[in-house]
């Protein structure tokens, strides 16, 4: 920062990532922050990181500070207070449910990314939802404000640039390339039990799987290959924009990886993996801008081998869901969020 420049308020994301809760939440955070910052504001991420390397260097290359957080309550309204808070974002299924009433008893204004009703036990100022298919939440403080939908996507600058012409980027337009990413950590084992039911259409095809246990990996790089496919396991990517946009078919659990997939342009199979994807993962199916494997625990492997055996043959259906999935999302949705955020803070 140069000394011309200042900041404007300071925001807090109160957010963690480790490999049991996964990056979505620090991740949909960061695009927040970007555009936040970009508008002058003091963008602090309030929470852990454990452990993920790329994740750590995503928010330092963001220019988001990092302060940790406490566990109890009283303790995080003081570092809320000690640090100038003016607004805090909420983003997380486990934290404490008092946590939002007691910020906005303090002064500071609250909003809060929600997933249908996980995380909407807090209070809030403002509450997002950016499934498709969300509906507004009942039960906040009143004249609080709902934002749903994905107008309303939080996407990284990386997504942002990498957004493509919907359709297969192979010179012959059929699929061979395909990424598979399930979540940053991939907490819910989903790549062990989809890739072999990927393989086993028989389909020339190079794949690139995202994982980050040795284990998953190791068991990855085991699977047989027929002499027309390849298979290679890659560790989280900082970039996964750049991969998605020059992929034939990428392969994702229902979370926040799918709508920048979607916002990418790129045709997309989806699994719904835990419990707070299900809103989202039927709302893809029923919107027909995705094809669906399947939800754990009752994912059938040979029904996913059909299903994607069917996708491969027939490219046209592929292009035209990707077609559809990216007119749900314009890109626009971080600037319409931070909108409703700046109009609630003090004069600046």
């Amino acid at each position: 920062m140069t000394f011309e420049e200042t900041f404007h308020e300071r925001i807090a994301l109160r957010c963690d990532a480790t490999a049991a809760i996964g990056v979505g939440h620090v991740v949909r955070c960061v695009a927040l922050g970007q555009e936040l910052r970009a508008r002058g504001f003091d963008v602090v991420l309030w929470g852990r990181i454990d452990g993920i390397d790329w994740l750590s260097e995503l928010v330092a290359d963001s220019g988001l500070g990092r302060l940790p957080a406490a566990d109890r309550v009283s303790e995080q309204v003081h570092e809320a207070d000690a640090a100038g808070f003016a607004g805090v974002v909420l983003d997380g299924y486990h934290l404490p449910v008092p946590l939002g009433d007691a910020l906005r008893d303090a002064g500071h204004v609250v909003l809060a990314l929600v997933d249908g009703d996980f995380g909407a036990a807090q209070a809030a100022d403002v509450y997002v939802d950016q499934n498709l298919g969300a509906e507004p939440h009942r039960g906040g403080p009143a004249g609080s404000q709902c934002l749903t939908g994905p107008e309303f996507t939080l996407l990284r600058d990386s997504v942002r640039m990498h957004r493509r012409t919907p359709g297969p980027t192979s010179a012959t337009g059929e699929i061979r390339s395909v990424l598979a990413v399930f979540g940053g950590t991939d907490p819910a084992g989903v790549a062990p039990r989809v890739i072999p039911a990927l393989l086993a259409t028989g389909a020339e095809l190079d794949v690139s799987v995202v994982a980050s246990n040795p284990v998953v990996a190791d068991r990855l790089a085991a699977l047989h290959l027929s002499s027309r496919q390849r298979l290679r396991v890659i560790p989280p990517q900082r970039e996964l924009a750049a991969l998605a946009a020059t992929s034939d078919l990428t392969i994702s659990a229902s979370g926040t990886t799918v709508w920048e997939l979607l916002a990418i342009g790129v045709p997309t199979a989806v699994v719904c993996a835990v419990d707070n994807q299900r809103l989202g993962y039927r709302a893809l199916l029923a919107a027909d801008v995705a094809t669906g494997l399947g939800e754990l625990p009752d994912l059938d492997p040979m029904q996913v081998t059909s299903v994607l055996r069917e996708l491969l043959e027939n490219p046209q259906r592929a292009t035209d869901l990707a077609a559809r999935g990216q007119l749900l999302i314009d890109g626009e949705g971080r600037c319409r969020v931070a909108d409703a955020l700046a109009a609630l803070l003090p004069d600046r």
